[in-house]
């Protein structure tokens, strides 16, 4: 771990935990929800925040697997409030039905973290016949983030308190197509797993940027940001037996362990520091750069606008 010792300007480093970057911060009365809360550092998010008063509510694809670690934080965080809702991102009709339940619930929203993700399968379409990456990483979330955009704006205004949108993308942005190749999103002949995973993630950055337009232009209190969790050991790499057993045999010299994993995505959604910062991408909770495809406000404002249409009727 020497290798990530150095600190930056927020006084983290890659070796800072989620813990250790959370540390004496009381986030009592604040409500979140955390997709692909179940397993990795969407669990270890889920668990920190949990600890800090945090109301979490897990959104995941499978109950089961939800109740169980629902199970596992409360037996460590006895007054922790959980809650486990079912969400399947590469379904819109889930998204819209996870986002109405939620809605009744009556609910405050104050932090939205979209962590869930799946990482270079084969081809495969989603059920709504939309690449399977680009669907759950990109536009899952991106349905999920417009219809509970009103209630995390009637929260801050109730409470006066900043609402903050989580984006966890990845470095893998640097690997994408040359930006984002709208017309060939569902093509199975220039499918490329890793570039088409970039391209998704690039997507994750260009949102959080539009989406800080918008709040700006509308004055509302809300933040939008994206992070790099780091490379990390999870069963984000379930697709490829050779690699993983490569990762698993070297990681443990290089590679982050899931608290340091969870780190940045905890600071963004916690940290005073962070206060009034909205479309920044973060990497071991510091500021750091994307590259220029994710800075470009024209290609942002393309993905929305195609986002849009791709959701639609999306109330």
């Amino acid at each position: 771990m020497w290798i990530f010792g150095r600190k930056g300007a927020s006084g983290f480093s890659a070796s800072s935990t989620a813990e250790d970057v959370t540390k004496g911060i009381d986030a009592t009365g604040l409500t979140a929800i955390v997709t692909g809360a179940s397993s990795g550092i969407g669990f270890e998010t889920t668990r920190v925040l949990a600890l800090h008063g945090v109301h979490v509510v897990m959104a995941v694809r499978n109950i089961e697997s939800g109740q169980k670690v629902k199970e596992n934080i409360v037996s460590e965080i006895p007054n922790a409030k959980v809650d486990v809702m079912e969400l399947d991102l590469s379904s819109l009709a889930s998204v819209r039905k996870f986002a109405a339940e939620f809605v009744s619930s009556n609910l405050p929203l104050n932090i939205l973290i979209n962590n869930a993700g799946v990482m270079a399968p084969p081809f495969t379409l989603s059920k709504d016949k939309i690449e399977l990456q680009f669907a759950t990483n990109h536009l899952g979330h991106f349905l999920l983030t417009e219809l509970l955009l009103e209630t995390m704006k009637r929260t801050s205004r109730e409470q006066n308190k900043e609402g903050r949108i989580v984006n966890v993308s990845s470095e893998a942005h640097r690997f994408a197509y040359k930006g984002i190749f709208f017309d060939q999103l569902n093509d199975e002949s220039s499918y490329n797993p890793i570039y088409a995973y970039g391209q998704s993630k690039l997507a994750n950055i260009l949102h959080a940027k539009e989406l800080t337009k918008h709040f700006k232009e509308n004055g509302v209190n809300l933040t939008a940001n994206v992070l790099h969790p780091g490379s990390i050991q999870t069963n984000l790499l379930r697709y490829h037996n050779i690699i993983n057993g490569v990762v698993d045999w070297i990681g443990k010299y290089f590679l982050k362990n899931i608290p340091q994993g969870a780190a940045t995505t905890c600071y963004v959604a916690l940290h005073p520091q962070v206060e009034g910062v909205s479309g920044e991408y973060f990497m071991d909770s510091n500021i750091a750069q994307p590259n220029s495809y994710a800075k470009n406000a024209g290609l942002a404002k393309e993905l929305w606008d195609i986002s849009l249409t791709m959701v639609a009727p999306y109330h």
